[in-house]
């Protein structure tokens, strides 16, 4: 399947002065950039509220109909605040404008639910939007999110993560293969369950493990058991003390996650999606070691003793409570140590 690209358009302070602007745009790259201020040398295109633009944006419905006359891209900009404002998109889409630019001022999310059943097709739907949690909401409501956003903010740090939301690939991780060679039941311990707000599918989980150097792919709780259910939404990580794979390559303490943080879910090609904490369990309960080799290096973790946990293998997973030496399980396995989760080249650090 082809993935939708998502339009980002950015609508910089028309206080700043034409370098800053131009600077902003340069760094974040958009498609798109919203601004009523003259901007040469940008190889971005430009929307805009003056004429002659590469596209016009109005709220005005006779200028649709005059740029639709003379073959000009235009965005129709409706505000909503009432839902009697929502009829307003029936009558602007009768007007076939290239865009709807839709700004919500009191950011509720059923008007966009609405709005998106009511557009999607039948012209390009953006959401002006404030910040990267505002745009987030906005691209993955009711699944197909809008065509787009909007972005009015003067803050770098919030433009830079919403391109990268919008326009970055999705992480890809090398996974290598380890070969078990010893597994000992352990006394109990503080295990972390990492209950996430998605349904996992099968070869897909986190990357835990005793040393942020070989971290093994522990598979979400998609199968089910004769003695539970699945809860497709799970993965038993592992102990507090357990390192776990984040974003960018950067690591965590399992004990360190909390609700509504991100986390990084990979499968067994290596291929990643981030989803939202909805809750962390931490609870006693009889542990394993597992021991394996990755050419001659020794790699460890240590996870829940139970049917139910299951380690992820290049054709399949399989569960800890029958895993054996020579039993061959996927890892991430990277030189180098770490400080505060983020890799240091040339560190020596010693993990046993």
């Amino acid at each position: 399947m082809v993935k939708e690209v998502k339009e980002f358009w950015l609508e910089p302070n028309p206080d700043l002065s034409a370098e800053a602007i131009r600077k902003m745009v340069n760094e974040a790259r958009p498609h798109t950039v919203v601004t009523d201020t003259d901007l040469n040398g940008v190889s971005a295109k430009i929307a805009s509220r003056r004429e002659g633009t590469d596209i016009l944006v109005t709220s005005n419905f006779d200028d649709v109909l005059g740029a639709k006359k003379n073959k000009m891209a235009v965005a129709l900009e409706v505000t909503i605040t009432k839902q009697k404002d929502l009829d307003k998109i029936s009558q602007a889409l009768g007007l076939g404008p290239d865009y709807v630019l839709v700004n919500c001022p009191n950011w509720k999310i059923i008007p966009l639910e609405n709005l998106i059943a009511e557009v999607k097709g039948r012209s390009k739907l953006l959401a002006r939007t404030t910040s990267y949690d505002e745009s987030r909401i906005a691209l993955s409501t009711l699944e197909l999110g809008a065509d787009g956003i909007t972005l009015a903010s003067h803050d770098m740090s919030e433009i830079l993560k919403t391109r990268d939301l919008m326009l970055g690939d999705p992480e890809q991780i090398s996974l290598s293969t380890a070969q078990v060679t010893r597994v000992k039941p352990i006394e109990t311990g503080a295990r972390v369950c990492v209950d996430t707000t998605e349904i996992l599918e099968p070869g897909e989980g986190l990357l835990t493990g005793s040393s942020s150097q070989a971290l093994f792919l522990v598979e979400g709780e998609v199968h089910p058991n004769p003695h539970v259910n699945s809860r497709p939404f799970r993965v038993n990580a592992g102990p507090v003390s357990s390192y776990v794979l984040m974003a960018k390559g950067k690591t965590r303490y399992l004990s360190e996650l909390s609700a509504g943080e991100t986390i990084l879910l990979i499968d067994r090609t290596g291929r990643t999606r981030s989803v939202d904490v909805a809750r962390v369990k931490i609870e006693r309960r009889p542990m394993i070691l597992v021991e394996a080799n990755i050419g001659n290096r020794k790699i460890t973790t240590i996870v829940q003793n139970a049917e139910t946990v299951r380690l992820v293998t290049r054709d399949g997973s399989k569960s800890v409570s029958e895993i054996k030496p020579g039993d061959k399980v996927l890892v991430r396995f990277e030189e180098g140590g770490r400080h505060f989760g983020a890799k240091v080249a040339d560190e020596m650090i010693i993990e046993k």
